[in-house]
């Protein structure tokens, strides 16, 4: 049985690739995926995409470099969120916001906005820079 859900790893690039075409406008080349990523060779990002791309998550525009778009899911593949898939939201959360400068009321008005759309503030998040338990 072929299993449709993207690994962590996948997930990653699948981040990482949607990261890059909103900041840029275009998709990243496989080198600049594999050094963002800590990869050792482009086969190994040509792998991740083109299994990504069999499982529906990312399609080419066509055979042009920089052509990666990520794909929504579509209404006949969409599954309910699992408590899996929430985890991996809430840890990318954490790791965006982690890496920001944010006040305190930053945090707050953030963790406001998060919770009307559903999401939860992760609890590493949501405490300052440099501050413990």
């Amino acid at each position: 049985m072929q299993q449709n859900r993207a690994s962590k790893k996948q997930q990653e690039l699948l981040s990482f690739v949607d990261g890059f075409i909103k900041g840029n406008g275009y998709g990243p080349s496989y080198r600049e995926i594999m050094r963002a990523l800590g990869y050792k060779s482009v086969s190994t990002v040509a792998i991740h995409i083109d299994n990504l791309i069999a499982k529906g998550y990312l399609a080419r525009r066509d055979n042009s470099a920089r052509s990666l778009e990520v794909v929504t899911m579509r209404a006949d593949r969409a599954e309910p969120a699992t408590e899996t898939a929430k985890l991996d939201i809430d840890t990318e959360l954490t790791k965006r916001i982690e890496q920001t400068d944010l006040t305190d009321e930053q945090r707050e008005q953030v963790a406001q906005a998060l919770e009307l759309l559903g999401f939860g503030m992760p609890a590493a998040a949501a405490r300052t820079k440099g501050s413990g338990d």
